[in-house]
């Protein structure tokens, strides 16, 4: 019953509104090259942490993709004296809610835990993260859940798509490999490949934490330590730089689909880019802004063309990404492509009117305190501004950097990215008439020439032997490959 009851109250905190205008963020010192945001509130007798460390798929060896996702996805798979199933009683008896996902820079870990609990819940993570079992049967069975996931990916075509779209945007970089890698590469992850990576990546330099909830400093800086504390006070292998991006012109990846899907790409700009912002703002307008973005209007609105259409700005560490992505019906792919195409000539020649820029900013600025509705919220808010490089008031300048766009500025950024003879496009299906023969993916070089995109998480692993406790997840396994939700939409990915 009292676990219930915890159940209750954490699901009710992790709802729990909090006064995003009253946020006050503050930096705690745990080292040089390690950075602590925390906002302390003592409304709900709740914890929530979002830690990043330098661990992503950018840093998977060559023959190797994968190797990142694989080794994180093992995390909860035991640790120090706990195996498998006791690790995860451990976490679930104290509804303790750990998620872990590999992106492509970073790996992120999303721990929620009641006061009472925080020192246990802290500590677990600590032993998973400086004493990781690994165990042979684990690593087994991740391996064949990830394949048989792979199996299914490859029969989604928007999955298809914004794997073989990377593919070609980032070419020899890491960035261009699939996060969870392929059906080449998996077999040959061992049990030493995840151990040496959590050695070289799981470490303290580059660490990015953020909480907010029932602490104060003196308390947090205490779990921290136990989460932490022991791991290597050393910098992972340095990231190589991006030297070419785009592919410009259509690739197709034949699939027998009655609706194919494309993403669209252009070189994008570093989030510390000047124009970041006036771009951002531009995006919203263009394809970020659901409904009221002129995309939507001119593909589904005025053509049927699609049920949805969507645009996004994306930063990673080492390059930037300007996306698009639709889903058509078979047959009416060509003529989609040159409505984008059209759409996004006509933006960057005539830029936004003044009713498009004013209700961008009321949307952007208006929707920005829903980051900040819980503990959770916040914790993830705060590190995805942490991953972006940003300063710790930036909470308290956005609104007034997005409010300071003029219509000349969007015209200015539209002109630097939006470049329509530039796109890379790459279509899961078929570009017109009926669904062709399928073909398999190429797996090692670039897609067809021509004739995720950064990723979206999926629901977490198959559970192994025995139900997993679902209070104590992990969604690192299978992330989909796919350009994401905008922004600034609800429900989407951080803001910006």
């Amino acid at each position: 019953m009292r676990r219930i009851f915890s159940l209750v109250i954490l699901l009710g905190a992790l709802l729990a509104p909090a006064a995003a205008h009253a946020v006050s963020v503050k930096s705690l010192d745990m080292g040089k090259n390690v950075q602590v945001w925390y906002v302390e509130d003592h409304t709900l007798p709740m914890i929530a942490m979002t830690a990043a460390l330098p661990a992503g798929s950018a840093y998977d060896p060559k023959d190797k993709a994968g190797l990142a996702a694989f080794t994180a996805d093992l995390l909860n798979e035991g640790a120090g004296n706990l195996g498998s199933q006791a690790y995860q009683s451990a976490l679930s008896n104290k509804a303790i809610r750990l998620n872990v996902t590999a992106q492509r820079d970073y790996l992120v870990i999303s721990l929620v835990t009641l006061s009472e609990n925080a020192k246990e819940a802290f500590r677990l993570l600590g032993l998973a993260l400086a004493h990781p079992r690994f165990e042979a049967e684990a690593t087994s069975r991740v391996r064949t859940q990830i394949l048989a996931a792979l199996q299914q990916e490859d029969e989604d075509p928007e999955t298809v798509a914004a794997k073989a779209f990377s593919n070609a945007f980032f070419g020899d970089h890491p960035y261009a490999h699939p996060i969870n890698g392929t059906p080449a590469s998996v077999p040959h992850i061992n049990r030493n490949d995840v151990k040496t990576f959590a050695r070289t990546h799981w470490v303290r330099n580059g660490l990015r934490i953020s909480v907010s909830g029932d602490a104060n400093p003196a308390a947090l800086k205490v779990l921290i330590g136990s989460a932490f504390g022991e791991l290597a006070d050393k910098w992972p292998p340095p990231l190589p730089p991006v030297r070419h991006v785009g592919e410009p012109g259509i690739h197709i990846i034949p699939m027998p689909v009655p609706q194919p899907t494309a993403i669209f790409g252009l070189p994008g700009i570093l989030r510390s880019d000047h124009d970041y912002i006036p771009a951002y703002v531009a995006n919203y307008i263009l394809g970020g802004g659901g409904f009221s973005s002129r995309l939507m209007a001119e593909v589904r609105e005025k053509r049927g063309l699609t049920y949805g259409i969507s645009s996004s700005l994306d930063t990673l560490r080492k390059a930037g990404l300007f996306a698009v992505q639709v889903a058509t019906r078979a047959g009416a792919m060509r003529q989609t492509i040159d409505v984008v195409r059209t759409t996004m000539t006509d933006f960057v020649n005539t830029g936004a009117t003044e009713k498009e820029l004013a209700d961008a900013k009321t949307y952007i600025t208006g929707s920005f305190p829903l980051a900040f509705a819980s503990n959770v919220g916040i914790a993830n808010q705060l590190n995805s501004f942490q991953r972006s490089g940003l300063p710790i008031d930036y909470v308290q300048k956005r609104n007034a950097l997005i409010n300071a766009v003029t219509l000349a500025d969007v015209k200015r950024v539209a002109k630097r990215l939006f470049a329509p003879n530039k796109l890379t496009i790459v279509i899961g299906g078929s570009l017109q008439g009926p669904a062709v023969a399928a073909k398999p993916m190429p797996g090692g070089g670039k897609p067809p020439a021509p004739a995720p995109a950064p990723p979206k998480p999926l629901p977490p692993k198959t559970p192994g032997p025995g139900p997993k406790p679902p209070i104590a997840s992990t969604t690192a396994a299978k992330p989909k490959e796919q350009a994401r939700t905008p922004a600034a939409a609800p429900g989407g990915p951080p803001h910006r």
